[in-house]
């Protein structure tokens, strides 16, 4: 039997990080830094300078993510943090016409990567990153969740498109959709407020 187990990303999971980002798509050159720099910052840096910002990124904290093991092996990861903090996001022209709530606000918190390596696919580790990242958000305090899912009935994606991760996952996880980005993009969102 499967042990799916996971745990936020700190300095001591650096390599599983690294793992997980490096197993197939686009995660060894994106480095899951995509959310975080506008489109003129990140077309200015190498997969070098990512590699660098997101080990800054976790070595001074908080945990901007989580890592999902498979029988201790490390498997995938998943981006969340508040939203201000992932700077393309108040800068993505659909995002800010679909959102309810306020770009500003650090209490909305922001699912917008998953990386899973190819190696371990099909044995449910989004939904397990997702419920881990619901769970780090709320005792992080966070007030709403939002993502940004592709609704994989109502349009074909390659397995690169999906970092957003399937809209089916999201749904199974208590999200609602509240916006769409364009047609197959919805807007979900979790209220997770005490």
């Amino acid at each position: 039997m499967t042990t799916i187990t996971t745990k936020a990303a700190t300095p001591t999971e650096w390599d599983d990080v690294q793992r997980t980002l490096t197993g197939g798509g686009d995660g060894a050159s994106c480095q899951c830094v995509w959310p975080v720099l506008r489109s003129k910052d990140w077309n200015a840096t190498t997969k070098e300078q990512r590699v660098e910002i997101l080990r800054d990124e976790i070595t001074s904290g908080p945990p901007p993510g989580i890592v999902a093991y498979v029988d201790g092996e490390a498997a995938g990861w998943i981006r969340i943090g508040p939203r201000p903090a992932q700077a393309r996001l108040g800068y993505t022209r659909t995002i800010v016409a679909a959102t309810q709530e306020p770009l500003d606000d650090g209490d909305v918190w922001a699912v917008s990567c998953f990386s899973v390596r190819r190696d371990q696919r099909g044995k449910g580790l989004n939904a397990a990153l997702l419920a881990a990242a619901v769970d780090y958000a709320r005792e992080s305090g966070a007030r709403v969740i939002e993502g940004y899912p592709v609704d994989t009935s109502a349009v074909k994606a390659s397995s690169n498109d999906l970092f957003h991760g399937a809209l089916s996952t999201f749904l199974t996880a208590g999200f609602s959709v509240v916006g769409e980005l364009r047609s197959g993009r919805p807007l979900v969102a979790l209220n997770v407020a005490a």
